[in-house]
């Protein structure tokens, strides 16, 4: 354990590892992030990840697990406020593409096929992503798109806007501004 006086000495240390773990996928993406890199972030020994990650995937599953609690809640918490379905779906898919735009690493790692594989998510991973489904359909059909394929479209929609604004294609402003004017045409008049 580090024998500096700010050093990790106790308390929940897997907590503090994955909130160090957490700020560097603020700044960098997580296939840059080693066990090692983790542990000086948090301030204890190299060897201290181990106890709570059995390797470096361990460790991305965490990160992904905890970024898609962060889009859920994101995305759950605008849809929730909105005070018609219509600005429900508006506001969720905003919040979605928001999401991508200012924290691309995480988003990156919720979506990354190698650590949350399709069709086998981890335990923690699956009610997330049921959720984030849950929340975008029901949205798709209060607003009034009916068919079974439309939350998908929306999803698809909302998920390329944001993939492109993050990666730079165009800006945050300019993808919600595309999210709402598709809505729009996709939507039965008000």
């Amino acid at each position: 354990m580090s024998s500096s006086k700010d050093g990790y000495h106790h308390g929940d240390l897997a907590r503090a590892l994955e909130d160090a773990a957490m700020q560097l996928l603020e700044r960098m993406p997580a296939a840059e992030i080693s066990l090692r890199e983790v542990a000086r972030a948090a301030n204890v020994s190299h060897n201290a990840p181990y106890h709570h990650f059995s390797d470096r995937l361990g460790l991305l599953k965490v990160l992904a697990e905890r970024s898609m609690a962060d889009l859920l809640t994101q995305v759950r918490t605008d849809a929730e406020k909105a005070s018609t379905p219509r600005a429900a779906l508006t506001d969720a898919g905003s919040a979605y593409i928001r999401f991508a735009v200012e924290h691309p690493h995480a988003f990156d790692a919720v979506y990354d096929p190698t650590v949350c594989v399709p069709g086998s998510p981890t335990a923690t991973m699956a009610p997330l992503i049921d959720g984030l489904e849950t929340v975008l359909a029901e949205g798709v059909a209060a607003a009034g798109l009916d068919r079974p394929t439309d939350a998908v479209v929306v999803w698809g929609l909302i998920h390329g806007l944001g993939t492109l604004a993050a990666a730079g294609h165009f800006t945050l402003d300019d993808a919600l501004v595309a999210y709402a004017a598709a809505l729009d045409r996709l939507l039965p008049s008000p």
